[in-house]
């Protein structure tokens, strides 16, 4: 009977795998619902800045400063430093967005997660200092690669591409492993923070997971080497690297932008705050796909669609938007 029972629930399991992989590849290829997307004009759609999570809060009075001190300095970082703004501009033409797309990432993330350094140069020294130490992507001893590996992943493995491929990986964890038996957390936080908790890395801020999901995608339009759960080194060096990571930051955005436009049906390329927004909250497809059903919903009780709308990160983005624009 305990085999039987074991066989049932692998089955059940393997049926939800199939279920999430098959319904992320419907959202992948149904996407496009609109002919022309609509254009998300730039701006706030809120007059006051929506709340900022407790959690940044507490971090910065720890630190004994404020918000507006954080900005400052990421804001000194970005008008002293040419050298910086130039990568920015290059990584930005590149993969085709507007320099504000990657300029409001990296001052949303200097300014609620963690202070700037005064200099480009310190970024290079850090990631000197992380890459001496010992990394694995791994959880209660069991590496991410095995992990994979497990039959709830099957379905995945047809996915083309680094993108599809961890994104469906993180979509099997949330439904079948999130909470079941293991920690009721993000899969980039359960396997893929090895110092600790909460932290990611760099000007840009990016965890591993989005640098593996974009790998693919820098590969090809960067021609940078592709990143290897298997070489946590690797990955490390290049998301605390400027020179590596920000084509990796200005991807991650791009891939948002397109998201919404072919799922969603809005243009949010004239728009940084909301960029910013998806930069700090991930899953954009997700939330693409969750306003794509909520309008349609509106618009068959005859209410005007809601446009795309801005958190605290990207509120400010937007606010400080006319002298960060002046920067460049």
């Amino acid at each position: 009977m305990a085999g039987l029972r074991d066989t049932a629930g692998r089955l059940r399991s393997d049926a939800r795998s199939l279920l999430v992989v098959l319904s992320f590849a419907a959202a992948l290829t149904g996407a496009g619902i609109a002919n022309a997307a609509t254009l998300v004009p730039p701006g706030n759609r809120s007059a006051e800045q929506p709340p900022v999570p407790g959690g940044s809060a507490s971090r910065t009075q720890a630190l004994k400063t404020t918000y507006e001190a954080k900005y400052q300095k990421v804001y000194r970082l970005l008008a002293k430093d040419r050298k910086l703004r130039a990568k920015i501009k290059e990584a930005s033409a590149e993969y085709g967005i507007n320099p504000m797309h990657i300029v409001g990432a990296i001052v949303g993330e200097h300014t609620y997660n963690v202070d700037a350094y005064d200099r480009l140069q310190t970024y290079y020294v850090k990631a000197i200092s992380y890459l001496e130490q010992t990394i694995s992507f791994s959880y209660d001893g069991e590496d991410v690669d095995d992990f994979v590996q497990r039959p709830e992943f099957a379905a995945c493995n047809g996915a083309k591409g680094s993108y599809a491929l961890w994104t469906c990986r993180e979509m099997v964890w949330d439904t079948v492993f999130r909470g079941n038996g293991f920690p009721n957390d993000r899969f980039s936080a359960v396997f893929f923070q090895p110092f600790y908790a909460g932290q990611t890395f760099g000007i840009g801020q990016l965890n591993p997971l989005t640098a593996l999901e974009m790998s693919d995608y820098v590969h090809q339009v960067s021609g940078f080497p592709r990143l290897d759960a298997g070489d946590p080194r690797g990955v490390y060096k290049t998301i605390m690297d400027p020179d590596l990571t920000l084509p990796y930051v200005a991807a991650t955005l791009r891939k948002s932008i397109d998201a919404y436009k072919s799922i969603a049906g809005f243009d949010i390329s004239q728009n940084p705050g909301v960029t910013a927004t998806l930069y700090n909250l991930g899953n954009p497809e997700e939330r693409a796909r969750q306003l794509a059903a909520e309008n349609k919903g509106r618009k068959a009780q005859g209410l005007e669609p809601r446009l795309p709308e801005e958190n605290y990160y990207g509120w400010l983005v937007n606010e400080k938007l006319p002298e960060l624009q002046a920067l460049f």
